[in-house]
């Protein structure tokens, strides 16, 4: 196992000096899945959602999330995002909706965490403009897909066949 980067020499938690480490083109990108009923599905694919078209809110809001990334999780650092983007995929018959969110800097630090966050919130958004035809909506899952730039280099989730 790794050292842990955000435990200071006390065993306190503490936000990790990248002052030193060379800059470079850093890439994530993740996803996130949601169930719900076929019919719901069909509504967000239609996009006449109870509060309006559910994709085009939720990738706005996807990227608003990323973009608040250092402020939503205490020991991330604030990164001049270079792009952020979402793209939605609908499966009807299944009642699946999958969200890729991508993320990319040129820093000291990756950008894992916006690619999730902007994945998470954009998620929190469908479940949000889709209550009203449906609570029992689940976010399956969400899931760190790839990563390029920095120290460790290239990174890709290696998928079997359950997610």
């Amino acid at each position: 196992m790794n050292e842990l980067t955000h435990l200071g020499d006390d065993g306190r938690a503490r936000m990790v000096d990248v002052g030193a480490k060379p800059t470079s083109e850093r890439r994530a990108t993740a996803r996130a899945r949601l169930r719900m009923a076929p019919e719901t599905a069909r509504a967000v694919e239609r996009g006449d959602g109870p509060k309006g078209e559910v994709l085009g809110v939720a990738r706005i809001a996807g990227i608003q999330g990323a973009k608040q990334t250092a402020n939503l999780i205490p020991l991330c650092h604030p990164l001049p995002l270079s792009f952020v983007d979402l793209v939605a995929s609908i499966d009807p018959e299944a009642g699946l909706v999958e969200l890729i969110a991508e993320a990319r800097t040129v820093g000291q630090t990756g950008v894992e965490m916006e690619a999730m966050t902007a994945a998470s919130v954009a998620a929190l958004t469908v479940y949000d403009m889709v209550k009203g035809l449906e609570r029992g909506v689940q976010i399956e899952s969400v899931v760190l897909l790839a990563k390029s730039g920095g120290r460790s280099g290239e990174w890709r989730l290696e998928e079997s066949g359950g997610d």
